[in-house]
């Protein structure tokens, strides 16, 4: 009786979720064509870089 209680009590892990499109374009992601940067997956570089100009294009306007 014991056990059991000991196993519900135990919080269950949260479902993480697999990333299927690219960031910067919106494209379904192909595994021959994957792009790994900054723990994120892109279809190309030019996508990663767009994405970096992007990003950084926004801290500046927030900085203002």
């Amino acid at each position: 009786m014991a056990d059991t209680e000991q196993k519900t009590a135990t919080p269950e892990k949260p479902v993480v979720e697999k990333q299927t499109n690219c960031l910067g374009c919106n494209k379904p992601l192909k595994k021959i064509r994957s792009y790994y940067r900054n723990g994120k997956f892109f279809c190309t570089k030019k996508c990663w870089l767009k994405s970096m100009k992007k990003k950084e294009a926004g801290e500046e306007e927030g900085a203002k």
